[in-house]
């Protein structure tokens, strides 16, 4: 947990990736207070802020689900300015919340200067070990902490049609400040799970859905600004190419993907239709959740099929990485993967394929296990 500079660090993202529990093992580590904002009793204690935290001001607070008590940014900005004067200069609020838009402008307006956030993703191949959790159970169920540690797929599954229906119905009219039609968000969320990886077209979900586009475009923006979509741009580049503009969409979490498909095991999806589009997504979340601040990611493909799932810019390196991915043991390039290479001239390039093996498939080609390229895309392995 970086504290370096800002004397408030805030944790944004899903509900339920077990930011609550990672608080309460901070708040037993370093003696610190833990308030639930969710709870009646820990609010009431706020209703005077600089009174009370006031006399914490030698301990670290943690204060969850801050997006209740948005208007406690505005106490927090005096009593971080007077503990600075003080000399306290970081680590003295750690500040827990969903991932709102509003939370995010509140934040940025009132503590400008004195707060890092720190995205919390679902956990990723690199957070876990190899038995159990397996890897392959973390696709299946996805990274939601208690939807990968649950003792049948059964509960595992249950837990994710919760969280689905916890969104529609409560969390995104919270978070976004907006009531919104829940029945018409499941569809468009179910719609795009079934097109995982897919081009985005707005005008054909729309026609299904029964709205106009700009409603579907909206609605979208609100999927991803809640962390739940993720929304991949083309490459830019300056090759004499007809290139695809549109972006491709991904629901983050693969476990999600499948819940919305009533997918519930490995048996299920592995004869499913979206088993490889799923499979990539994996991958690309896995890849993005560990890749440093500063890193470009996009995807590649021309009108006359050259194509690559992702390209990573990483910070500091002038050419890019190709990375394709195929689900299967022993993945071979395409002709228009082979085209894409060309047209990028990639420093590197590899396949993830569903194995853990590593050799080259073809000159300048890497086949790769999953694992060993987030660790050299993270920095940790050459």
């Amino acid at each position: 947990m970086a504290m370096r500079r800002q004397a408030a660090v805030a944790l944004i993202g899903p509900r339920q990736v077990g930011k609550t529990t990672l608080a309460l093992q901070v708040a037993e580590r370093r003696d610190a207070l833990y308030l639930d904002l969710e709870s009646s009793a820990d609010r009431a204690k706020l209703s005077d802020p600089n009174l009370f935290l006031g006399q914490f001001e030698d301990r670290l607070v943690i204060l969850d689900e801050i997006h209740r008590t948005p208007q406690l940014f505005r106490d927090l900005r005096g009593l971080i300015d007077r503990g600075r004067r003080r000399g306290r200069r970081a680590g003295r609020f750690l500040i827990l919340g969903s991932a709102s838009m509003d939370l995010l402008r509140q934040s940025s307006e009132s503590l400008a200067g004195r707060i890092e956030f720190v995205r919390l993703n679902p956990l990723n191949v690199m957070e876990i070990d190899r038995q159990p959790p397996s890897p392959l159970s973390l696709w299946v169920r996805g990274g939601f902490p208690d939807s990968l540690l649950a003792a049948t797929d059964q509960d595992s599954a249950a837990f994710r049609r919760s969280f689905i229906q916890t969104y529609l119905h409560r969390d995104i009219a919270d978070l976004s400040g907006t009531r919104l039609p829940a029945e018409t968000i499941e569809r468009l969320w179910r719609m795009l799970a079934h097109n995982q990886g897919g081009l985005l077209n707005s005008s054909k979900l729309a026609g299904s859905l029964g709205v106009s586009s700009s409603t579907v475009s909206r609605y979208v923006d609100l999927l991803v600004d809640l962390l739940l979509v993720r929304r991949l741009k083309p490459f830019r580049t300056n090759v004499a190419k007809r290139l695809i503009k549109t972006p491709k969409v991904y629901v983050r979490d693969s476990g999600l993907v499948h819940a919305l498909l009533d997918i519930h095991d490995y048996n299920a999806l592995a004869g499913h239709p979206v088993a490889g589009a799923s499979w990539e997504g994996f991958v690309i979340e896995n890849l993005l959740g560990v890749a440093p601040p500063g890193t470009q990611a996009a995807f590649y493909r021309t009108r006359a099929g050259a194509e690559v799932d992702l390209v990573l810019r990483l910070p500091g390196e002038d050419r890019p990485w190709a990375i394709e991915v195929k689900l299967g043991l022993a993945p071979r390039p395409s002709r228009g993967f082979h085209n894409a290479r060309i047209d990028l001239t990639p420093s590197r390039t590899f396949m993830v394929g569903a194995g853990d093996a590593r050799y080259l498939v073809a000159e300048g080609i890497e086949v790769i296990g999953l694992r060993e390229l987030a660790g050299m895309v993270a920095g940790r392995l050459a």
